[in-house]
């Protein structure tokens, strides 16, 4: 019997040869010039050799106090561009498709000098308070998006991920918890969404392949989002040209959460019937068979592994024996692989 999990998923005009997604995962281990090193060109091509169908790059800053850590990579500069064309060239040889994370880590930054945010509010007594966001700030926070989308359109990747989730800057602009603003970014909900609108209108003016947003579909707080809260929000960025939502949760305020396996799957779900949108499921997803129940059923479209794919690169390898199919191994390793 055919295996979901190994169907080709097509977006626009880019198909993945499965439905498996290495989820972006910092590295922390770039120099302060955030451009890409030995370890990258052999932690992302790794995956491709085990045979995911997309290899997404970990957060990405478009700004250098964009930075979640001095360590991360960046795309601030034309400077970083050969690097990424680099770490592109030798993921796409082994039949994996790319995609970047675009991010800014506003007030959970851990960078020297200032750091940004929508309101002056400190993630918690251990943080930095944030400067609040000026209009021309926030231009050119959306310029930077947009000049970042660019360059990875440069450095030939497939698909670009802007990230809204995890309490960085997109989502501090979104939940309540985190914008008191009283100007046009926000207040209400449609204006809480008006600087993710703003990057998604100038990313499209430079790139028009796939365009994912991660979001997180709950605060984990009586007075912040829920997925139900997400299902307009993901409505409107689909009439923008958002193909896909990558639906996690929490980090914006600290709250404790409750995880188990697949405990993100049920946002992922609500938004892409609520929305009629593609999502992807992310989070505790360890099983071949739990991804499959999850695209079976139709709870998602794409399964985003992390750590799992940190404890085993050849996944794909591993959830195909568990499904009793096949999967054609890389050339070199045929002798070891069935």
């Amino acid at each position: 019997m055919a295996r979901k999990l190994f169907e080709p998923y097509t977006i626009k005009d880019v198909t993945l040869k499965n439905r498996i997604v290495m989820s972006p995962m910092c590295m922390y281990s770039a120099e302060q010039d955030g451009k890409v090193n030995d370890w990258h060109l052999v932690h992302y091509p790794a995956r491709a050799v085990g045979q995911v169908g997309l290899i997404m790059v970990e957060a990405t800053g478009v700004t250098p106090e964009g930075r979640i850590s001095e360590r991360d990579l960046g795309i601030w500069s034309d400077e970083h561009i050969d690097g990424l064309k680099r770490l592109v060239s030798l993921i796409k040889p082994h039949g994996a498709k790319t995609a970047i994370q675009l991010a800014h880590a506003g007030r959970k930054a851990e960078v020297r000098g200032d750091i940004l945010a929508p309101s002056a509010l400190a993630f918690d007594e251990t943080m930095r308070t944030p400067k609040e966001m000026t209009k021309e700030d926030i231009e050119r926070t959306v310029q930077a998006f947009a000049d970042g989308a660019r360059r990875a359109k440069e450095a030939g990747f497939d698909i670009i991920e802007l990230h809204g989730a995890h309490g960085y800057l997109i989502n501090e602009f979104l939940s309540p918890l985190t914008n008191h603003r009283e100007d046009e970014y926000g207040g209400s909900p449609a204006n809480r969404l008006r600087f993710l609108t703003e990057i998604i209108t100038e990313v499209k003016k430079v790139w028009n392949g796939p365009l994912f947003v991660r979001v997180s579909a709950s605060d984990y707080h009586p007075e912040g989002l829920t997925a139900e809260d997400y299902v307009p929000i993901a409505q409107q960025l689909k009439e923008l040209g958002v193909d896909l939502i990558d639906t996690s949760s929490g980090a914006v305020f600290p709250a404790k959460i409750q995880s188990f396996p697949g405990y993100q799957v049920k946002f992922a779900e609500t938004i892409k019937h609520g929305a009629d949108i593609p999502t992807g499921a992310v989070g505790m997803i360890n099983s071949a068979m739990q991804a499959e129940e999850i695209l079976r059923n139709e709870r998602a479209d794409l399964i985003f592994l992390g750590r799992e794919l940190l404890r085993d690169p050849y996944w794909p390898r591993t959830a195909a024996r568990e499904l009793r199919t096949q999967i054609d191994p890389p050339k070199q390793y045929e002798r070891g692989w069935q």
